[in-house]
């Protein structure tokens, strides 16, 4: 049975930046992922994703993206940088390794996955906040109907029929999605509330400079501007979405209460017909996986403090939210990984004295 210090459950950004702070401590640690490359969960996403933090914002330490700072990076981008950052500082990886499911005894991590059993005197769970594609009830349409997919594996305009599209939900995927296919098709947006923007530049900087500026971009949760921040609802980055509404060529209707066929109807009372619907709807957690009392809340959400669980070595990263803004995004998940590798390697040093 191989033995670790620590295990890494996902190889995406949040645990790339975990091991490498861990390699900078000298800990044995791998990182195990269900993907064939690392960079895949980037890879599979829509084909024209464009990230709304600049290349500057969407490095990990110590190795800047190619290409100039100020520009928006691809989702493919992303990904090959990943894989060459994983590269460069020699990080220990297990591909095609499917975790289902983890325990512990005796005070021993025991992770069975579709390669045997690791285990590990701490886990640390960085299998991203994107777990499990969340539908809505109304989608269930047993009579036939529109083409209907979750933005998950939504990839280009080619997988949809000719028509009318209706993209339900109204974050950021949404409406890069949207943005796309109202060059070719009529489309709909159908959302919980209304539209607030942000540009992606603001006097010639990306806006994340100035949110960075101000200190709201890593202002901890349980501070005031955290706290106020955090309430806030997510915008819309960039004015593509905006001008296309304003051209008539994207229009907005409140939530979906039904689908039956074709028709659509809306909580406005109104009723549409659509060829296709993208359900933008989000994600929500899965960690059924983790077989351990007192790691998971009733609502299916892990239990932790700024990362750390009240499960003796066992820590989460890249969750929304899991101390400051930029918490789920490579440009902040750096330094939850610095502050849960001092903890790590505190408990190291306690359990060798």
């Amino acid at each position: 049975m191989e033995r670790y210090d620590v295990i890494i459950v996902g190889a995406g950004q949040a645990g790339i930046a975990m091991g490498y702070y861990l390699k900078q401590e000298g800990l044995s640690f791998l990182l195990i992922d269900s993907k064939e490359r690392i960079g895949d969960t980037w890879r599979q996403r829509y084909d024209s994703l464009v990230l709304f933090t600049t290349r500057k914002y969407s490095s990990l330490p110590e190795m800047q993206m190619d290409g100039p700072p100020e520009g928006f990076p691809t989702k493919d981008e992303i990904a090959d940088y990943l894989e060459q950052y994983v590269s460069r500082y020699d990080l220990p990886v297990h591909l095609n390794t499917k975790v289902t499911t983890i325990k512990k005894e005796r005070g021993v991590f025991y992770i069975e996955t579709s390669r045997g059993i690791l285990e590990a005197k701490q886990v640390v769970i960085a299998s991203g906040a994107f777990q499990k594609p969340f539908v809505p009830q109304v989608a269930v349409n047993k009579t036939g109907g529109p083409f209907q997919i979750h933005s998950s594996l939504y990839r280009s305009p080619k997988q949809l029929l000719k028509g009318s599209v209706l993209v339900v939900g109204g974050g950021n995927s949404g409406a890069q999605i949207a943005v796309e296919l109202a060059h070719e098709n009529p489309v709909t947006l159908a959302v919980s509330r209304p539209f607030k923007f942000l540009p992606l530049h603001f006097l010639g900087k990306s806006i994340f400079y100035w949110l960075d500026l101000i200190g709201l971009l890593h202002a901890g949760i349980n501070t005031k501007r955290g706290k106020w921040f955090s309430k806030q609802h997510d915008p819309i980055f960039g004015s593509e979405l905006k001008a296309l509404m304003k051209e008539g060529r994207a229009c907005v209707k409140p939530r979906v209460v039904k689908v039956e066929g074709n028709e659509v109807s809306f909580e406005d009372h109104s009723v549409q017909n659509f060829e296709n619907i993208i359900w933008s709807t989000g994600f929500i957690p899965f960690y059924d996986w983790i077989q351990i009392d007192g790691a998971i809340s009733e609502n299916r959400k892990p239990v932790h403090k700024r990362g750390i669980s009240p499960i003796r070595g066992l820590y989460f990263i890249g969750l929304p939210w899991q101390h400051q803004r930029g918490s789920a995004l490579i440009c902040g998940v750096s330094q939850d990984a610095k502050y849960l590798v001092s903890h790590i390697a505190e408990f190291v040093k306690e359990n060798t004295l």
